[in-house]
């Protein structure tokens, strides 16, 4: 994490390298090791180089995609804009550190811009402009209304962005053999469980990990080289593996050993994501900060390490 810090500019003079996801594990990152100096230094620096008027962009390398210019599939993945999965990361990271008010505000603005359609048919948008007036991807993310309910949930006082991702959630369709959405799912269980309340559902969504977790590791990809591997996607899934112990520590310690290995980390695969792939292996190893829910006060250090899931 101090190379990350030194790397990306927020401890050295190097350019400033601010991308969102990677950052709000960062944030929980430093409060897990007691760094809160540099999780507040972080949160300052994203909001300042990645904060819009009404949002926090992506922090792409390449500009959005204007209106008049034709949709490219693949290269859309390199443009700048908003996630929602993004944002409610990073609201999760201000709430780590005790920011919940900007983080609501964060979520009334991304409520507002990504959702849309009547009740009853309420939909949302993948992927959004810097700006929220006009949507990049029109598509819905599998896990997005899902991720706004329990974030609402964990922030509190939200109770009409609440209501509204609750109607578009479908039991259904949570099921996924994608490493890092099932970690996803896992880490929103632990967090329902730690809000309290929500029993049903945090089983809900355990079951649809397990099996998908099942059929994915069925697959080929645990026994594949690291060249055919993504790591931040697979160290998603350890994160929610580490969220709810004892349902598949096996698959957690494998993915950890063959990433802790240097010749795995060598490969263009790991070297191309290095800051995402450091970043969450460091969350992966020490998880307090980013899924045990107990935000810290500036001097106090970090007391989540006490709680458990």
């Amino acid at each position: 994490m101090l190379r990350f810090a030194e790397r990306t500019g927020l401890t050295s003079k190097a350019p400033s390298k601010r991308y969102l996801w990677t950052d709000a594990f960062a944030v929980c990152n430093f409060l897990a090791l007691d760094r809160y100096d540099l999780a507040a230094k972080l949160v300052d620096r994203v909001h300042a180089e990645l904060g819009v008027a009404r949002g926090i962009r992506i922090g792409k390398p390449l500009r959005e995609r204007g209106a008049d210019e034709p949709y490219d599939p693949d290269l859309e993945w390199e443009r700048d804009g908003q996630y929602f999965h993004y944002l409610t990361k990073w609201m999760h990271a201000l709430h780590q550190i005790g920011d919940d008010s900007r983080a609501r505000r964060l979520m009334n603005d991304a409520h507002e811009g990504f959702t849309y359609g009547p009740p009853g048919r309420r939909r949302m948008f993948w992927k959004m402009s810097i700006d929220l007036r006009r949507p990049l991807v029109t598509s819905m993310g599998q896990h997005d209304p899902l991720d706004g309910y329990v974030t609402c949930e964990e922030l509190g006082d939200l109770a009409h962005a609440r209501d509204d991702f609750a109607e578009m959630l479908s039991h259904e369709r949570l099921t996924t053999t994608d490493p890092l959405g099932l970690g996803g799912l896992l880490f929103d269980a632990a967090r329902l469980r730690q809000i309290g309340g929500h029993d049903d559902l945090a089983r809900t969504l355990v079951a649809a990990a397990r099996e998908g977790l099942r059929r994915w590791v069925a697959g080929p990809d645990l026994d594949a080289p690291a060249e055919h591997r993504l790591a931040f996607r697979e160290l998603g899934l350890a994160i929610g593996l580490a969220a709810v112990p004892n349902l598949a520590d096996d698959v957690r310690d494998a993915i950890e050993a063959f990433w802790l290995r240097p010749e795995s980390r060598r490969a263009s695969t790991w070297t191309e994501h290095r800051d995402i792939d450091e970043v969450m292996l460091a969350t992966t190893l020490l998880p307090d900060g980013f899924v045990v829910l107990a935000p810290v006060t500036h001097g106090a250090g970090s007391s989540m390490a006490q709680a458990s899931v």
